[in-house]
């Protein structure tokens, strides 16, 4: 168990580190994009209209002059690009963990004398990217649903703002 520890170790400043400096880079992307899809989110999800009641019908009004359609599809596609950042990086895990196998194994072509040592380091890599594969689609799954929820409300935004503009037009023509 302790030479397997040791494997371990001295690969994470091989091709392992790689592996786990993308991890790193992940977590931020994570972050800022559950920031922004929590931004849009708290933007789209406005306050409960309670008919007949007068201050809610004014803290309604407030919410709902205030949201403007440029700041909202600027927002959103800023939250589709890092999410989309996030799910090619987590993609990539597997295929890290794969090419430092493959890597591995060719130097133990190269050297013989120790190959149990030298396939267990070569292994170590695959581990490694299936593991954060693993985390990283998990954590999707908190980051999906929020960004389905967020593309259905501005979808239907701007479907209600087209309708609307389109039938104040009307009125104007009139």
């Amino acid at each position: 168990m302790e030479n397997f520890a040791q494997i371990i170790f001295s690969n994470f400043f091989a091709f392992d580190g790689l592996i786990f400096i993308l991890a790193i880079i992940n977590v931020v992307v994570f972050i800022m994009t559950l920031r922004s899809a929590n931004q849009l989110y708290n933007t789209m999800n406005l306050s409960v209209y309670v008919p007949g009641h007068e201050i809610s019908e004014i803290v309604n009004e407030k919410e709902i002059t205030h949201l403007k359609e440029p700041k909202i599809i600027a927002l959103r596609q800023k939250t589709t690009r890092r999410y989309t950042l996030y799910i090619n990086i987590t993609a990539i895990f597997p295929l890290m963990g794969i090419l430092g196998t493959v890597l591995s194994l060719i130097t133990i072509a190269q050297d013989m004398t120790n190959i149990q040592s030298n396939f267990f380091a070569a292994l170590t890599s695959t581990f490694w990217g299936l593991i954060f594969a693993i985390i990283y689609k998990m954590l999707d799954g908190v980051l999906a649903s929020k960004i389905e929820d967020n593309e259905k409300n501005v979808e239907l935004y701007l479907e209600r703002n087209t309708v609307k503009s389109t039938g104040e037009k009307q009125k104007v023509t009139k």
